[in-house]
């Protein structure tokens, strides 16, 4: 005897069906070739945003990148030309708001157009609270919040004019989860994040792909250029060590490429590990839990009391604790992304 479906359940796959064929071309139209395509990395020296255009360039993009220093921006055009990727490097601190859009639009107008903004620059100051001024919250805020919009507004208008673009924003877990120590930080990541999901959605109907990225921990070898303050080289020890762990980690090119497939399929938000996406998870899930734990974490860091004033470069800080076996991971990471000066 031949089995009969029911008319509502028939009705309920077919239309399940076409709702995922339609979802599919849906993707299909919002997937973007980067060949021939063209990129702007900010922060686009060394580290996550130096491994960012690499990824770019290797999949196709022809590659802007800026950077306050003069030097390090050097090595990295000669290391991207060298893998054969069409490089336009421009110096540029993200924080003058006048130096970012003409930034925006060399690139422009250097290639005709502009398919991808990274708003990848930033600082990270690490230290108690007690350590920290109004001044560190006002510099974090600079660099980490208005320097990705003063990129991202001109950026639009030309976006709007051709058509449609992708933005990313790299925010990091800190702007889920607020760490000890990191206040400054973890209050500009926030604000980043607003930002970046607010504008997905005013956006999108014109064809602008915002995508907010919440990297955890990553080996970069950024340590070394972090800001501390109070004991500055516990401090280090403690966050250059963590940076590095292998469980916690992971490393830069790993990163880059879940983060430029994310930019060819339009995703809406990206956290990346697993470590991380606990982290986003627990406040939510476990408010109680994660306030004990966090609470823990900031007993066992470095007291305020004790530390030399003012803000110490990673490289001033060094101990016998880093560098270290501890932290060879993330050392390694510094060579490989231009990061020892």
């Amino acid at each position: 005897m031949r089995a009969r479906i029911p008319f509502r359940v028939a009705s309920a796959l077919a239309a399940g069906v076409a709702g995922g064929v339609l979802v599919a071309r849906r993707a299909r139209r919002r997937r973007l070739d980067l060949k021939g395509a063209v990129a702007l990395v900010t922060g686009g020296s060394r580290g996550l945003g130096l491994e960012l255009a690499r990824e770019l360039g290797r999949r196709g993009a022809s590659v802007g990148i800026c950077a306050r220093d003069a030097d390090t921006l050097e090595r990295a055009r000669r290391d991207l030309e060298q893998r054969g990727v069409p490089t336009l490097a421009l110096r540029c601190d993200v924080t003058d708001r006048e130096g970012a859009a003409a930034t925006v639009r060399a690139v422009r107008d250097h290639w005709g157009r502009l398919d991808v903004l990274v708003n990848n620059a930033g600082i990270i100051q690490v230290g108690p609270l007690e350590t920290m001024t109004f001044d560190d919250f006002e510099q974090a805020m600079r660099a980490n919040f208005w320097g990705p919009l003063h990129t991202t507004l001109p950026a639009v208008e030309l976006m709007r004019a051709q058509g449609g673009g992708r933005i990313v924003n790299i925010v990091s877990i800190g702007g889920k989860v607020s760490v000890p120590h990191l206040a400054p930080y973890t209050a500009s990541k926030f604000a980043l994040g607003g930002l970046s999901e607010g504008l997905r959605a005013e956006l999108a109907h014109e064809g602008i792909q915002v995508i907010t990225v919440y990297p955890g921990l990553m080996r970069t070898g950024s340590p070394r250029h972090a800001l501390f303050t109070g004991r500055h080289r516990d401090e280090f020890a403690w966050f250059s060590i963590a940076d590095a762990l292998p469980l916690l980690t992971i490393s830069a090119e790993r990163a880059a490429r879940r983060i430029v497939d994310a930019v060819v399929r339009a995703e809406a938000s990206l956290v990346l590990s697993v470590p991380a996406k606990l982290a986003a998870w627990a406040p939510a899930l476990l408010p109680r839990t994660t306030s004990r734990v966090l609470t823990l974490v900031n007993r066992l860091l470095p007291r305020a009391g004790g530390g030399e004033p003012g803000q110490w470069r990673g490289r001033e800080s060094e101990s016998a604790w880093s560098p270290s076996a501890l932290t060879a991971l993330g050392d390694r990471a510094a060579r490989a992304q231009n990061q020892r000066s």
